[in-house]
């Protein structure tokens, strides 16, 4: 089981769950919100075989935490996955929005002038932009663009550019998730919680649970869910394996 996108330090037990994740997964990218936080979490939930930590700098904080900014791009250093990051265009986070992409830009920047990081980019109401900004800087990386709800045309464009998509079961609770991840290229697209935030039937999607999203892919596809499940394995393997040559 693999879950490539999961703020587990955020849990409200989130050592528990830690322990259970590392005990059951076979790989967690634990995304943080801010670089001091990622300082933090490293402490109590250290990055293990099977768990991955990485800086991030959350656009809904962009406003708060943009003191943190050199910070991060010292960590990005040492870093081979990057997350959380990118731009939230919605009505709620607008008045930062510029702010937003100053500080995106640096990043993307930062990762190419190190020859490439894999980045978990939140990208809601802001698609476009997020795209112009990787294409600024094509040695940027890998981009796996978390929980996508824009419109095909544009997952087409981020397809073009190498994107990756990391799917989660509450994104295909919705019509517009299904119709997003039946657009996505079959061999790029990977299994994510974004627990605790994501929520199922009033409930909190848990890690281990990220692969739940095999038996809606399967209808999604047309397919026996073991079938969908090897594909999500597989990519998940590839995926991992982007970052693990970064830490050579």
């Amino acid at each position: 089981m693999m879950d490539f996108h999961c703020h587990l330090d955020l849990y409200p037990d989130a050592r528990s769950v830690y322990a259970k994740a590392q005990q059951q997964m076979d790989f967690v990218w634990l995304v943080t919100t801010s670089p001091r936080a990622y300082v933090a979490t490293s402490k109590v939930l250290p990055q293990t075989k099977s768990i991955t930590v990485s800086p991030g700098l959350h656009p809904e904080v962009a406003d708060q935490k943009a003191a943190e900014l050199e910070l991060l791009l010292v960590q990005i250093a040492d870093s081979p996955a990057v997350g959380e990051v990118g731009l939230d265009g919605s009505a709620r986070y607008r008045h930062s929005f510029d702010l937003q992409k100053r500080i995106f830009t640096a990043i993307v920047e930062r990762s190419a002038s190190l020859g490439g990081r894999v980045l978990s980019i939140h990208s809601r109401a802001a698609a476009k932009e997020v795209l112009d900004t990787l294409e600024q800087f094509p040695g940027f990386g890998t981009a796996v663009l978390h929980w996508f709800t824009d419109s095909v045309m544009l997952l087409r464009r981020a397809d073009n550019l190498g994107c990756w998509f990391s799917v989660g079961p509450a994104m295909l609770n919705t019509a517009n998730g299904r119709k997003i991840a039946a657009a996505i290229p079959r061999d790029r697209i990977v299994a994510e919680s974004d627990g605790p935030f994501a929520k199922t039937d009033g409930k909190t999607v848990m890690p281990w649970e990220a692969s739940n999203i095999s038996s809606a892919m399967a209808g999604i596809w047309g397919m026996q869910t073991s079938t969908a499940s090897d594909i999500l394995i597989n990519n998940g393997r590839e995926l991992l394996s982007k970052i693990q040559k970064l830490q050579r």
